[in-house]
């Protein structure tokens, strides 16, 4: 397994200066990085400032829709881009609303990640905590509807194990029940702080929170896990002092 940093952990900074961020990150130590959360940039411009910086771009964020409005466009920037996986941040603001409107998402997942697998891009879905969650009515959670209905050589499922934790879930399981189908993954960390008036989660570094990566690691190398995508929403203390804590971890448990 090898690893990258998301950039959407560092989007603050690369909205004030891209170039400066990137060449941070290269020298923090990380060779690859998902490319997310960045500022408006064109395709051949995001390849330039990579290479300027000696990263490699190997998945993205991508948005359904503009696939859908132009599918050639899309095509030719993030294959110019030069990335192997794509996934969108979620399902479809307009799939979201009821059981019958969800399957209609999932079926134009399936159908996007049947036209991108035909031209060599994979297409991934990356969770929150709320597709743990089920239609009133239904038993199977809205993420297991989505990854039943599919495909598995269409959509693949980028999971976010913070987010299934904070969801209620077992990440280990996840990755065990759905071997060879999370070729990238998100490893995050968080807390859980439970009380009276309910709970309040925070991120923290690989290793800091509460996730047991003892646990995970394994089940990683079982379900074949080709991208460990370290990511950290928000931070509580010195940034680059938090992702070079994440970055000895992953050095050390991916080894």
């Amino acid at each position: 397994m090898r690893y990258g940093l998301q950039l959407y952990t560092v989007r603050d900074l690369a909205k004030k200066d891209l170039k400066a961020t990137l060449k941070k990150v290269k020298e923090m130590g990380f060779e690859y990085v998902q490319w997310s959360g960045m500022p408006d940039t064109p395709a051949e411009e995001i390849k330039s400032v990579l290479n300027e910086a000696g990263l490699k771009a190997v998945s993205a964020h991508i948005s359904v829709e503009d696939f859908e409005k132009d599918f050639d466009s899309q095509l030719s920037f993030w294959k110019t881009v030069g990335v192997s996986d794509v996934a969108p941040g979620g399902m479809m603001s307009d799939c979201r609303s009821d059981p019958e409107a969800w399957l209609r998402g999932c079926a134009r997942l399936d159908n996007l990640g049947a036209r991108l697998r035909l031209q060599g891009l994979r297409l991934s879905y990356h969770n929150h905590d709320w597709e743990l969650k089920s239609f009133p009515g239904q038993t199977a959670s809205k993420l297991e509807v989505l990854l039943q209905s599919t495909c598995p050589d269409n959509l693949y499922a980028e999971f976010d194990l913070a987010w299934l934790y904070i969801g209620g879930a077992n990440p280990a399981d996840w990755l065990k029940k759905y071997q060879k189908r999370c070729p990238v993954i998100h490893m995050k960390d968080a807390v859980i702080q439970r009380g009276i008036t309910g709970r309040r989660y925070f991120f923290v570094p690989l290793g800091k929170g509460e996730l047991n990566w003892e646990e995970i690691i394994p089940a990683c190398k079982t379900a074949n896990v080709e991208w460990c995508i370290y990511e950290q929403d928000s931070f509580q203390g010195d940034i680059f002092e938090e992702i070079n804590i994440s970055l000895e971890f992953l050095k050390k448990w991916l080894s």
